[in-house]
Parts: C-alpha cells; structure tokens; sequence
C-alpha cells in the first residue's frame, strides 16, 4: 500500500426492530475510526464521534444494541460537523479507508445525498468484509465478530459501538497484511 496510514470506519445508525417508522430514516448517530499505520501493522489512534440525529430517534431496540442511548446522541455534534471534522482531522478525502461491508460507505452516501452535506472520503474504500473471504478463499461472508473468531483474535471493547468495532476491523486487517493478503 502506498499510503502510509488507513482510516478503518464503522458507523451505529438508528435503528428499529420490525419496521422503520413513518418519516425517520435511518442516521448516523456514531462514527468510529481506527487510524491504521500500515509501515508499522498498528493502530495507532481510536475515535468515536456521536452524532445527533436530526430526523429520527434512538429506539429502545437501537439502545439495546449499541448500548447508546437517545441523551448521550444529543449531546453529539450535527452530521455535517462530523463530516468536517473528519475531513480536516483524518484526512479521510485523502487517505484510503475501509469498512466491514458496504453498509457504512452506502450509509454516507445516502445521509449525504440527502441532507447536501458533501461526502467526507475519497474514492479509494476497501470492503474488508470481502478482502477477509478472499483471504480465506471462501465465499462466506462473515459478520465482524465471527470473523475475529475465525482469526482468534479477542474481540475488543463493546461490539456494536462504533469506535471498539473500527479497532476490531483493523486488527482484522492487520491480521489480512501479515498474511500477504490485504488488496494493496
């Protein structure tokens, strides 16, 4: 890889259990970001950024799941801040950058579309949730956790919040580099 460091990103969105309420789309309410030193195979920084919805609630479902709850997202910044922050503070319109799945990069782009907030990153994303199934010449997509287990790596932190889970993915993806088998 020719840059130095990898944003590993992975967002907690609100959520429902069953259907999603009239008029409330799903938002981001956390971006997590391990900043990943590729020279070194380290993460080297953790980050979690609440964000505040402003379409849509915390659910009792979305608060059992990610342990966040509707007063700790209100205290977190507008989505078009946390867009900006983490352009001038990650570089992240720069740098390479990689979620577990598509799921996080579809979900900004959406957010995004929808709200005029310009889309944070740049082009250059890796699905690492595909990188890990080629790396295990499978084609079993495996979700974040049963992958670490696959890999015997102990799941750290909290699963579901999205900072601890960026840490997971890029322990995940320095497990994918030692083996010669992250795609450069």
């Amino acid at each position: 890889m020719n840059e130095r460091f990898l944003n590993v990103v992975d967002v907690e969105a609100t959520c429902w259990e069953g259907d999603t309420p009239p008029g409330q789309p799903s938002e981001i309410i956390e971006i997590g970001l391990c900043v990943l030193d590729t020279e070194t195979r380290e993460q080297v920084a953790k980050h979690s950024i609440l964000v505040r919805p402003e379409r849509s609630t915390v659910s009792e479902f979305c608060t059992r799941l990610t342990t966040l709850t509707p007063e700790q997202v209100a205290t977190g910044i507008p989505f078009a801040e946390a867009c900006a922050l983490l352009r001038e503070r990650f570089h992240t319109d720069a740098r390479p950058w990689a979620s577990w799945g598509d799921y996080d990069r579809v979900q900004f782009q959406r957010q995004c579309g929808a709200t005029g907030v310009p889309y944070p990153f740049g082009a250059r994303h890796t699905n690492a949730k595909l990188a890990f199934s080629a790396s295990r010449d499978t084609s079993r997509r495996y979700g974040m956790a049963g992958a670490l287990r696959l890999a015997g790596i102990a799941l750290e932190g909290t699963h579901h919040r999205g900072g601890d889970d960026a840490w997971n993915i890029a322990a995940l993806v320095i497990d994918m580099m030692r083996r010669d088998s992250w795609p450069a």
